[in-house]
């Protein structure tokens, strides 16, 4: 049955959904919530909670990424944010919580436009291996080259190459594309590389040898993408195609599994319950842990596009302040909107529609069911 509407009489489209557009159905059985399982693992990396922090200055910095480290997911540091460009970036992040908001784009192009330290891409990183936990930290793709030497020198566990869209056949004909497969090939530590939201674009990406594939295309609650390119791809679609992806490309290579991991638009508990049932193993999020008290962007998000020094396709947005970490991880919560005790909702609603890990949970039944908030 095809799923494509006539935009018009010289083009079709085909229907995408959004998180919001479905719902999780029970099902005959329950459990106690107590008993489920929300572990995952990726290579030889075990963490308790499917949860990975953006690399994003307004959720990451050393520390954070160790406190959530300790809570049993993985920080991931952004390597070419203010951590790396200066010693300290205390002040520049107050400054980012406070100016007005009409001149904020272009003070954060100034801001960024101070040069990348080789020399603090190394300490951040020890600092975080220092404290024992997983180290993981992101290049853009146009950065990775000139960088990538010195993040596996200074211990790197995971290698996360985020893009808004990377793909395995960028064309350049000024300068040399990074070649994923050869990149990867020769690393000798496993990388996790998107974002990408099709099918085709997401099973290249696993045949360069990718650890995960990072899902998502202008979804963030800081992106403006969908303004200022006119691209989007809604959630639950991309993640239910990148999931048929990675099924089809393990039978292709006799039984290597490369882990889906949403990107974007996980707000909420509900996004986050979602995005596994649309066969997510694991989701990275910006907006849910900016929420923060400990977050370093104090109440204000923002990622990397919100800066682009020609064409900003993101910006800075109030986020407020939810709780503490803790709080947002494992609860209690003392609010019903979605931002607090984000783990204590995906084992609810696992338990309430009888699964014990995440595994099973991809198969759980959902439906098409849009959501119209009073």
């Amino acid at each position: 049955m095809s799923n494509e509407i006539e935009i018009g009489r010289g083009k079709r489209g085909r229907r995408a959904y959004s998180f919001d557009d479905i719902a999780v159905v029970p099902s005959r059985r329950t459990r106690d919530p107590k008993e489920v399982s929300v572990g995952w693992q990726i290579d030889a990396y075990h963490f308790d909670l499917p949860i990975i922090a953006a690399p994003m200055d307004s959720v990451m910095s050393p520390d954070t990424a160790v406190a959530l480290g300790r809570a049993g997911g993985l920080g991931v540091l952004d390597l070419e944010g203010l951590w790396t460009r200066y010693e300290d970036p205390a002040p520049l992040l107050d400054e980012v919580a406070t100016f007005d908001s009409a001149r904020a784009t272009a003070r954060m192009q100034e801001i960024y436009a101070a040069p990348i330290q080789p020399e603090l891409i190394t300490a951040r990183l020890k600092e975080i291996r220092a404290a024992g936990v997983t180290v993981a930290g992101a290049l853009s793709p146009q950065r990775t080259n000139e960088f990538w030497r010195t993040v596996v020198d200074a211990g790197v566990d995971l290698f996360v190459i985020r893009g808004t869209t990377v793909s395995a056949e960028h064309v350049s004909g000024r300068a040399e594309p990074l070649n994923l497969k050869r990149f990867i090939y020769e690393l000798d530590v496993p990388v996790i590389v998107g974002g990408a939201s099709t099918y085709t674009a997401a099973l290249h990406l696993m045949r360069t040898g990718a650890a995960g594939v990072l899902v998502g295309f202008g979804g963030g609650a800081a992106h403006t993408t969908r303004v200022s390119l006119g691209i989007h791809a809604p959630m639950a679609s991309a993640v239910a195609d990148v999931a048929a992806a990675r099924r089809d490309y393990l039978d292709e290579s006799g039984g290597r599994y490369v882990h889906v991991i949403a990107d974007g638009g996980v707000g909420r508990s509900g996004d986050l319950v979602k995005a596994v049932a649309c066969g997510a193993d694991a989701v990275m999020l910006g907006a849910a842990l900016a929420r923060a008290t400990e977050a370093p962007g104090r109440g204000w998000h923002w990622g990397p596009e919100a800066h682009h020094p020609e064409l900003p396709r993101g910006e800075r947005v109030e986020v407020g302040t939810a709780g503490s970490l803790e709080q947002i991880l494992f609860g209690p919560g003392h609010t019903a909107d979605g931002t607090l005790n984000l783990v204590g909702a995906l084992r609810r609603a696992m338990a309430t529609t009888g699964y014990s890990d995440l595994k099973e949970f991809q198969r759980v039944e959902v439906v098409v069911s849009p959501y119209q908030p009073h």
